[in-house]
């Protein structure tokens, strides 16, 4: 067999994977940016033959920056899609009828990262510590939900906020420059080119919404409640088997996403362990909900001034 064949068959495994081969009808799952280790359970899945098993044919849809996977869904263009918790509130405050299914992220890994050397001990240090050398410049999405409440909590008037751009050059060049982050991308990313980030998640502050939330349309839970069901089953194994051993699904990936190397999703994998776990989840089983957590983050969400009134916890996670 030629290179040039083998090569080919490789491509054409990869392609059945991502898309699916049989004439079943199709599922689509929309995620909301590209192939990194937040993801990787709904790839094991693929890869382990979970979806199938679970009578089920799943595409992964991969997504990017400002794609619409709240919108998506709600519209019924996709069975389901990627988002986060507050998302839903926000959108159900509005009308869009969109229910969580599994919750990958029981820890928010959202932070805010600053240099180790300028020794800030919390995120309250950094937002508010008056440093002589002058202000520090933060770049985050200030309008966003966590971007209001860190400006009610700490006020922000000792530094400059910036919009974030992406990215970390800004960071490598400046070490008066924190940033938005997830945990397991930037400081990676960050790390991998000399600078040493100190992160600090937004979660320990105060603002702990479910990140990389499986979502479905209302009327679709309604209609088949047992393919819905299936689907979070699948995940939920997917999601086992990642962290049982991230590596085949992480080499899946890394050939979609050829800006990261197979170290970078390594790093990732591990970084972010910790985060998919809870008392909850120990009980439960991976991706679980509660509702006071739901509850809790609607009445958050009101005070804020981000929507008028919650939605009723219960309607907007699948138990």
């Amino acid at each position: 067999m030629t290179r040039t064949s083998t090569i080919g068959i490789a491509l054409t495994f990869l392609l059945a994977l991502i898309t699916g081969c049989s004439d079943e009808p199709r599922q689509t799952l929309a995620l909301n940016w590209v192939p990194e280790p937040e993801f990787g359970g709904f790839y094991a899945a693929q890869l382990n033959g979970d979806y199938e098993k679970a009578g089920l044919n799943v595409t992964i849809q991969p997504g990017g920056a400002g794609k619409p996977t709240m919108q998506m869904i709600g519209a019924g263009q996709v069975e389901f899609g990627i988002v986060s918790a507050d998302e839903i509130i926000i959108g159900r405050a509005r009308g869009i009828d969109v229910v969580a299914i599994f919750a990958v992220y029981q820890t928010c890994p959202q932070g805010i990262m600053a240099h180790e050397e300028r020794g800030y001990k919390d995120l309250a240090d950094l937002l508010t510590r008056n440093d002589p050398a002058g202000k520090l410049t933060v770049a985050m999405e200030v309008g966003l939900p966590y971007g209001k409440f860190l400006a009610e909590k700490y006020g922000l008037e000792q530094v400059k906020v910036v919009p974030y751009m992406g990215g970390v050059a800004q960071f490598l060049g400046d070490p008066w420059f924190a940033q938005q982050c997830f945990v397991f991308s930037e400081p990676i990313t960050a790390r991998g080119q000399g600078a040493k980030p100190q992160v600090f998640l937004i979660a320990e502050s105060g603002y702990d919404p479910y990140t990389v939330v499986v979502a479905v349309n209302g009327k679709l839970l309604r209609e088949k409640p047992e393919m819905v069901r299936a689907m979070r089953q699948a995940v939920a194994a997917g999601w086992k088997a990642y962290l049982d051993d991230p590596a085949p699904a992480n080499a899946v990936m890394a050939k979609l996403n050829t800006t990261m190397d197979a170290a970078w999703f390594a790093a990732g994998a591990e970084a972010h362990r910790p985060m998919l776990e809870s008392a909850a989840t120990k009980e439960h089983g991976l991706g679980v909900m509660t509702v006071e957590r739901w509850r809790a983050l609607g009445e958050q969400l009101v005070g804020l001034g981000v929507i008028d009134t919650a939605p009723r916890a219960e309607d907007c996670f699948l138990p």
